[in-house]
Formats: structure tokens, sequence, C-alpha cells
């Protein structure tokens, strides 16, 4: 497996990704394409097209939605129990002046840099982004979803 790094740590879901929606865009082409080119059945495309994109939206919505919502909670557990097992304390207070994008980019950071890029995001309030651009030493994060 490829070491990973802030330049190839985006994840995808090939069925997802590359064949399920690929071919509903190629159903909701047919189907416009056909509103226009077919005039005799002008209404079943536009139904058709409309069933398509509906299919579409929510099986790009549902399937982001409840599986990043549950990606986030347990991002925001692991945490703080990382913060617990490095300081020795609560994190209640830290976790309330980062934002979920500081928080999510502070895993792919080792222990020791995670000890000084909380610091800068609580002093300097750098972004997620900028979190991971400055860890020098990338700890993968393979389980996402």
């Amino acid at each position: 497996m490829q070491t990973q790094n802030y330049n190839n740590h985006k994840k995808y879901y090939a069925p997802h990704h590359f064949i399920f929606l690929p071919l509903l865009m190629i159903l909701l082409i047919v189907g416009v394409w056909n509103f226009f080119t077919d005039e005799d059945n002008q209404l079943i495309w536009i139904l058709f097209s409309v069933v398509v994109f509906l299919i579409s939206y929510l099986a790009i919505m549902l399937r982001q939605h409840y599986a990043l919502g549950n990606q986030d909670r347990i991002i925001r557990l692991e945490f703080k129990q990382r913060y617990f097992e490095i300081f020795g304390g609560r994190s209640d207070e830290v976790a309330e002046k980062l934002n979920f994008s500081q928080v999510a980019a502070l895993r792919f950071a080792y222990d020791d840099e995670f000890k000084v890029l909380i610091k800068r995001a609580l002093s300097e309030n750098i972004s997620g982004d900028e979190i991971k651009k400055a860890i020098k030493k990338w700890r993968p994060d393979n389980n996402r979803v």
C-alpha cells in the first residue's frame, strides 16, 4: 500500500463513485436527450429524467449524510481519547476551542507533532488544511468511510 500523505489521503468507493453514479448520469443524459429528440414521448422522458435525477440526488446525499455523520463522531471520540493519553487530562476545554476541521486534521499527526500542532491551532487558529500541510510525518488513516 502506498504511504499516505496530504496529496493522496482522499478515498473513493469504486462501486459508488465509478459505476453507480456514472451510470445514473448516463441515464439522465439519455432522458434529457430523448426529451429533445423524441417529440411523441416528451412527457415520458421528462418523468424518466426527473426520477433518475431524484435517485441520483438521494444516493449522493444519503450515503454522505449517514457515513460522514458517523465518521465525524468517531473522529471526535478518537481526539478525546488521544488527548487524554498524551496529556493525561480531559479535552473538553480544548475541544470547544477547535472546530471540526482542525480536530479532523490533527488525527494525521503523530504524537510529537500532535502536541505542537494543537498548541498552534489554539494560539494561531490555523485551519484544518494548514494543519495537514504542516505535518512532516503523516500518520495514515486507512479506515475512513
